[in-house]
């Protein structure tokens, strides 16, 4: 879908890849992308991996990326049951550009903590 003219966000189109934007935006998506970027992981690995997440945030996360078609999940039985996942390709395709927009915050972290600073510094004599 190419967007030639004003984009009305009121489209069915538009409000649809408004919703996939904010489901792969999230932090823990994104986490969870570029940690799979390199390998298959078990779900303890993953939540190691993610500080900070619980693991109810973490099973709603994988089971979002997995109906969205980014995320695999292989079920190997065992004793426990093994469970892997791992990013289809299409998850592959969307590592790149959010790994793209990561080194771009590393790059800018500077600027934007300085522009942060001069913001909340002009907010407080107001």
């Amino acid at each position: 879908m190419e967007v030639t003219g004003p984009i009305n966000r009121h489209t069915p189109e538009c409000m649809k890849v408004s919703q996939v934007l904010s489901r792969v935006g999230d932090k823990w998506s994104v986490l969870i992308i570029m940690i799979l970027r390199g390998r298959s992981c078990r779900f303890s690995e993953l939540k190691r991996g993610v500080d900070g997440i619980s693991q109810r945030m973490l099973t709603l996360t994988l089971r979002n990326l997995e109906r969205d078609g980014l995320v695999s999940r292989t079920v190997t039985p065992s004793i426990p049951p093994r469970v892997d996942y791992e990013l289809t390709e299409m998850g592959h395709s969307l590592a790149e550009p959010v790994q793209a927009l990561g080194t771009w915050a590393f790059q800018h972290m500077v600027q934007i903590n300085a522009a942060q600073a001069r913001y909340d510094a002009q907010e407080d004599r107001s």
